[in-house]
């Protein structure tokens, strides 16, 4: 059974970064994807990035591109999203999600591409 573990959410500064994790346990198809997804207060829940199990493939938003990275570690088995240049509307709570197997051909970035979630944790950006 795949199961999603975020951690290393808290407060910051405008201009400040994080880092955060998702440790994943129970996947075996390297077709597999984690994406990180956030949602503001009273906002929709919105794709961030993507990242295939292999590590080979990445994608982001448009919002986030250049200032986030995602990254995997296969011997921890535990994929990252490093937040650089934080803003106040940054302020959300952070997602992993997990797909069970999956394309190769189709880059799942919609909530409902999702059915493997982790259960959040609280980024705060102050201005």
């Amino acid at each position: 059974q795949v199961q999603p573990t975020e951690s290393g959410g808290g407060s910051v500064e405008t201009g400040g970064s994080l880092r955060l994790s998702c440790a994943v346990s129970g996947i075996t198809s390297s077709r597999s994807w984690v994406a990180w997804f956030r949602q503001a207060p009273g906002k929709e829940r919105t794709w961030l990035a993507l990242i295939n199990w292999s590590g080979s493939s990445t994608d982001y938003a448009d919002s986030v591109k250049g200032r986030f990275t995602i990254s995997k570690d296969d011997a921890a088995n535990t994929v990252y999203l490093q937040m650089n240049s934080l803003k106040p509307e940054d302020t959300a709570i952070y997602y992993c999600a997990a797909t069970d197997g999956g394309s190769l051909y189709y880059w799942p970035r919609l909530v409902n591409d999702f059915s493997i979630w982790g259960q959040g944790t609280q980024v705060t950006v102050s201005s």
